[in-house]
C-alpha cells in the first residue's frame, strides 16, 4: 500500500520545521525514502515489473542528489537524517 496522506503528514510533521514545510531536504529526503521503501517491496513480489523498477532507480537517484547536497551545505543535518533513517548500513 502506498505512503498514505496520514503517514504523509506524519512524515512532514516530523522533518519539517512546521506541519506544512515540505521544502526542507529533510523532510523531501524523508517522503522519497518512504516511497523507496514501499517499491522495494513491490518488487520483490513482481520482479519483472521493468516500469516500476526504472521509477525506483529515478526516486533513489533524487534521493541521493538531496542528501549529496545536504553534505555540502550542512554535514550535521546529513549526519541526522542517515541516522533517523536508517539508510546507510
Amino acid at each position: 500500500m502506498p505512503v498514505t496522506k496520514e503517514q504523509k503528514a506524519e512524515l512532514i510533521k516530523k522533518f519539517g520545521a512546521s506541519p506544512v514545510d515540505t521544502g526542507r531536504p529533510e523532510t523531501q529526503i524523508a517522503l522519497l525514502t518512504a516511497r523507496i521503501n514501499h517499491l522495494t517491496e513491490h518488487l520483490k513480489t513482481h520482479v519483472k515489473d521493468n516500469h516500476t523498477r526504472y521509477g525506483l532507480l529515478k526516486l533513489v537517484g533524487k534521493r541521493k542528489r538531496l542528501l549529496n547536497y545536504l553534505v555540502k551545505t550542512d554535514i550535521e543535518r546529513y549526519r541526522k537524517i542517515i541516522a533517523e533513517l536508517d539508510i546507510r548500513k
